[in-house]
């Protein structure tokens, strides 16, 4: 029993590093460039403010990992916290954070896929065919075991940050510094700074990723904490940089309409061969960060289901054991959402957008319950603590709640009221549970 267990867990520090920063840095380093550019200099405050309260919530998992090292991230710490009603509505809206997010993902691997087949950038149907066969490729790697994805994660971490870091240092290089404008179309400031960030925390969320196969993890008390902080500072050190040399290699109206901003900084750097080199070193890219939500994405109802507060099938698992009814699910409401968002005739940076917000939106409420989460299981086991262990986390809990408050007003009136009424839907399963419950006593 005790070797079955111990193979289980496969997932190291350097793992689980991968997995945090391959997350965060997908899509939304690649692409986000083109969306902040309306905004100019002011981003740069968003992604200031937003790295901040990043590494805050990093610390709030931290601590939280080494308090409860269970399977199921946010979920787990909230349903330990605050009881089973408040851990199923976080899991069914972190759930749908989490499909909503790879439906994204796979729009902007999409969006740069036509750097090699021009015709994925003309056509809504070629760019829908492409996104959603990329969503399947990942969820058959997901079927095949937590080391295949282990494994994916690192080696495609390493691969998207040797352009990342080569466009970035060379763009300091070169940089136009006319091109650096603080508010290009003299938007009002402050909702400017908060619709930015709501945009950039799009690029930190998966900081909690370690924490969520804790179950597949080596020493999870130690190993998800330093993977959760290293991954989250490394992170904000790169969004910071990227975005001001590629705000200061092209003005402000080139990178709004550039479709794969990355790989046109590198071809104004290098010439064509770059453009290409780039472009696939963000497909790459989000095909990584594509990977690792997919994981995510069958262990959330499974831990939820374990609990008895999702339903039973989300707790079946394959021979490899991948929780994979909800794995397959979850990506076959991807392709749903795709196929609908495509067929609308949006272009793929507004359906970015949307999508990026609409998952933003629904994955803060998990951020800002785990932000007090901590403080209630403090609370709970106080006799553990001495009044010197409270400095601390009071600080970046405080601060991380916070932060999610103003980043959800940042979202937007529209995104907020879709994201309620999402959530809002989990509550006939949550009923259908409760039924369930009292049926099997």
């Amino acid at each position: 029993m005790s070797s079955v267990k111990q193979n289980k867990r496969v997932l190291g520090v350097w793992m689980c590093t991968a997995l945090v920063l391959g997350n965060m840095i997908g899509s939304g380093v690649f692409l986000l460039p083109a969306s902040l550019a309306p905004y100019g200099g002011i981003s740069l405050i968003g992604w200031a403010i937003t790295s901040a309260g990043a590494i805050c919530l990093a610390l709030v998992f931290a601590r939280l990992a080494a308090i409860i090292p269970k399977e199921g991230g946010p979920y787990a710490y909230i349903h330990e916290g605050f009881g089973d009603f408040a851990g199923f509505w976080i899991a069914w809206g972190y759930w749908i954070a989490l499909w909503a997010g790879n439906a994204a993902l796979a729009v902007a691997a999409a969006s740069y896929l036509q750097v090699f087949i021009p015709a994925v950038g003309g056509s809504n149907l070629f760019a829908g065919a492409a996104a959603i066969l990329l969503v399947w490729i990942v969820t058959l790697i997901n079927l095949n075991g937590a080391k295949s994805s282990g494994v994916v994660a690192v080696v495609t971490t390493i691969i998207k940050l040797v352009p990342l870091a080569a466009v970035t240092i060379f763009g300091f290089i070169h940089m136009n510094t006319d091109n650096l404008v603080f508010n290009p179309e003299s938007k009002p400031v402050m909702s400017s700074v908060a619709a930015t960030m709501a945009l950039t925390l799009w690029a930190f969320l998966g900081l909690e990723s370690a924490s969520v196969p804790a179950g597949n993890v080596q020493n999870p008390e130690k190993t998800i904490p330093r993977a959760t902080v290293i991954g989250t500072l490394l992170a904000a050190g790169l969004y910071m940089l990227s975005t001001i040399a590629l705000m200061g290699l092209m003005p402000a109206h080139a990178l709004a309409s550039s479709p794969a901003p990355f790989a046109d900084a590198a071809r104004l750097l290098w010439g064509d061969w770059a453009y290409y080199a780039v472009g696939g070193g963000a497909i790459i890219a989000c095909f990584g960060a594509l990977n690792g939500w997919c994981l995510m994405q069958g262990h959330i109802p499974a831990a939820a289901a374990k609990d008895r507060l999702f339903p039973k099938a989300f707790s079946r698992h394959n021979a490899k054991g991948v929780p994979s009814f909800g794995l397959v699910l979850s990506s076959s409401l991807v392709t749903v959402l795709l196929a609908l968002k495509y067929a609308g005739g949006d272009g793929g940076v507004k359906i970015f957008e949307f999508v990026i917000l609409l998952a933003t939106a629904t994955t803060l409420l998990p951020y800002a319950f785990c932000a007090m989460a901590l403080l209630a299981v403090m609370l709970q086991r106080r006799k553990q603590f001495s009044a010197r262990d409270w400095i601390a986390p009071l600080a970046f809990s405080s601060v991380g709640f916070l932060y999610s408050l103003w980043a959800i007003y940042g979202s937007g009136a529209e995104v907020v009221m879709w994201g309620i009424i999402l959530l809002l839907l989990g509550l006939p399963v949550y009923v259908w549970q409760i039924k369930e419950r009292a049926d099997a006593q």
